[in-house]
Order: C-alpha cells, then sequence, then structure tokens
C-alpha cells in the first residue's frame, strides 16, 4: 500500500505507487506511528524541492526521522521540478544550493527587484499556491505558447505543463503526448496553475527540471 505522499500540480497530496525524481516537504504533517498524514498539510511557509539523494542521508518515509525519535520533516514526492513550481515548492538552499540561487536570481528578476530571500520568496509564493487560496480565481491562459518551459496549466481537474510552446499532459507516471488546445479545453478553459512568481521566475531563464517522459512526448 502506497503512502499518501506524492503531489499533484495542485498541490493535493495523494496515495500513488509511482515514484518521483524529487522529494521535498512543507514542515511535519504525519503521524509516525501510523505514517498517515494529520489533518493540516503544512506547519510552514517554507516549501521546499529537495535531492532524492544527498551525501548518503539515509530516511524513512513518514517514520521517526527527527534525532530526538520524534516525526521530523515529512517526506513529500513530486514527479519533477516541473509539477513540484506548479505546486508552489521552491529549491532547496541545502540539498540543491546552485539550483537554489539560479531560482533565487530569477525570482527576484521577475519580482524587479536586485535580490530575495528564501523567507522573501516563501511568503509571496504562499498567497499564490493552488493549495492554500483554492478558491481564488485563476487567469485563463489564452496563448499557452506564450509561456516559458516549465509552466503548468489546468482546464478542470487536468493539468498540462509546457514544453517547447506545446501542451504535455501530466499523470503519476510522467507526460503524455502532445495534445491541442481545443482537445486539453473540453469546453473548460485553460487557466494558469503555477503560481505567479514562479511563473516569472521561469520567464526570466530558470531552467525546471522534467521528467523523463517529457523528452519522449515532444
Amino acid at each position: 500500500m502506497p503512502l499518501q505522499n506524492r503531489v499533484d500540480p495542485f498541490g493535493a497530496i495523494h496515495a500513488a505507487p509511482a515514484r518521483g525524481r524529487f522529494t521535498g516537504n512543507r514542515g511535519v504533517i504525519h503521524d509516525p506511528a501510523t505514517r498517515t498524514l494529520l489533518r493540516r498539510r503544512w506547519t510552514t511557509k517554507a516549501w521546499i524541492i529537495c535531492a532524492c539523494d544527498y551525501k548518503g542521508w539515509k530516511r524513512e518515509p513518514m517514520g521517526r526521522n527527527a534525532p530526538g525519535g520524534g516525526a521530523g520533516w515529512t517526506e513529500l514526492f513530486f514527479l519533477d521540478e516541473v509539477t513540484a513550481l506548479a505546486a508552489g515548492h521552491r529549491p532547496c538552499f541545502t540539498c540543491r544550493r546552485p539550483a537554489a540561487r539560479a531560482f533565487a536570481s530569477a525570482f527576484a528578476s521577475g519580482q524587479c527587484r536586485d535580490r530575495v530571500s528564501a523567507p522573501d520568496m516563501d511568503v509571496v509564493l504562499h498567497g499564490e499556491r493552488f493549495a492554500c487560496t483554492p478558491s481564488a480565481p485563476r487567469p485563463i491562459c489564452a496563448d499557452p505558447s506564450a509561456l516559458a518551459d516549465g509552466a503548468m496549466l489546468f482546464a478542470g481537474d487536468r493539468a498540462f505543463a509546457i514544453r517547447h510552446g506545446r501542451l504535455l499532459p501530466w499523470s503519476f507516471d510522467g507526460y503524455g503526448p502532445p495534445v491541442p488546445t481545443g482537445a486539453a479545453l473540453n469546453a473548460e478553459p485553460l487557466r494558469l496553475l503555477t503560481p505567479p512568481a514562479a511563473l516569472a521566475a521561469l520567464a526570466a531563464g530558470y531552467a525546471a527540471v522534467w521528467h523523463e517522459t517529457a523528452q519522449n512526448s515532444t
């Protein structure tokens, strides 16, 4: 039985058997005794994207990983960085420092600022995350091909990633073949899913890491 720790582009957490390229966290949101999620879905505004392999560190997912035997942070998993950015996470400054610095630089450029701190990014992203503001209106995207690679959109309950100007349907197993805009809509408008600040960082040059199926889909 898979644990409930796979994150979709909307920021929701599911039990899914598919593996992902990245892990990350939003603080402690699980009970280590039952290895199940608590009702809360975050305990901090710092939602990060971590490497699955770092200095040989070993952790038991949703177990007791704190030094004192407590829960420690709750390990979440993402198909790829494109998915994690759409959900409102950002690269970790500990295990992914070069990526975190590149993202912070692009984030600052997107905000027309000289520099930005990690807490500053967290505050901005927290107000834009779909999972935190599900009832907030999401802008309709009339021209998906104009968006930077790595941007994600949605129509109804389906998510799509932009790669080379084309729409790739998302799933926990990877990306499917490109679909025409009309086929993606099915009477639903395409709306922006990736937080605006992360979209601006992508437009400013941040190159998100894709799952390998994206290369097979274009």
